[in-house]
């Protein structure tokens, strides 16, 4: 697995479209196992706070899944989250072409981070890579486990079996160009009970880019299992940070009590 000197924290902020009066909003999100959807608020708003908690970088979806190139709402809020914070910003959720990744990085993401696009298209992964170079594509792979405890990577929600072998499907996408993989465990998502540390183990042992670890976080302990035996070079979490009484400071001390090095200050 590849490392670098410093771990990190990435919240999730989680968008869907929200009738908000007379007007259609993006909208600040959490779910719980893909399905349940709680209302949290404004999403520049909890961008400042995660900022001023030192988070690492944020991870911005739009859980909607509607076509970003032509979404000006969601893309003005990627452009303020961009301009009035200054973390780095992995931007996905309705990704269609190469295009809408020059559109995301020209409204100032610093990542593009790709789903359903990567499966029904994975040359769109090389091609990507080639245009705007690794560090820009982020492959998040969602997965549940069977009854025989195979890890399968889910669609369209995840609810939908792909056939995919998670492992398998972290390479085949590493070897595609991806920079990165965000793997997140349906089964676990919004329930606090801890990260699925066994399957991204694997995972990282497998490729020699960064994993980022989601799904299950709810006690800052979580994380530390997380970087220590899931291998994980990053641990994103949304529930968590919006709903916990914890903050990326406050779980940032945590894991560097726990021997895990980790940025501490500006």
């Amino acid at each position: 697995m590849n490392t670098r000197l410093k771990k990190r924290l990435v919240p999730k902020l989680l968008i869907r479209h929200r009738n908000v009066g007379p007007q259609v909003r993006p909208v600040l999100v959490t779910t719980r196992g893909y399905q349940e959807v709680l209302d949290v608020g404004d999403a520049v708003s909890q961008a400042k706070i995660y900022e001023a908690q030192l988070a690492d970088e944020l991870a911005v979806l739009n859980i909607d899944g509607t076509p970003i190139g032509n979404d000006e709402m969601l893309l003005s809020l990627i452009e303020r989250l961009a301009t009035e914070t200054f973390m780095p910003l992995a931007v996905g959720g309705g990704v269609r072409s190469v295009a809408d990744f020059a559109q995301l990085l020209e409204r100032g993401a610093d990542k593009v981070c790709v789903n359903s696009l990567a499966l029904s298209n994975p040359e769109i992964i090389r091609q990507a890579a080639e245009r705007f170079g690794a560090q820009c594509v982020v492959v998040s792979i969602d997965f549940r486990t069977d009854s025989a405890g195979q890890a399968r990577v889910f669609a369209n929600h995840a609810r939908e079996d792909t056939g995919h072998d998670v492992v398998a499907w972290a390479r085949q996408m590493a070897d595609s160009g991806a920079g990165e993989i965000l793997l997140t465990d349906a089964d676990r998502d919004g329930g606090g009970e801890g990260l699925n540390c066994d399957v991204a183990k694997a995972v990282s042992d497998a490729l020699t880019i960064p994993v980022i670890l989601s799904g299950g976080c709810g006690r800052a302990e979580h994380f530390v299992e997380g970087f220590k035996r899931g291998g994980a070079e990053a641990v994103a979490a949304g529930t968590y940070f919006c709903f916990r009484d914890q903050n990326p400071m406050q779980t940032r001390a945590h894991i560097r009590n726990a021997g895990i090095p980790i940025r501490m200050g500006t």
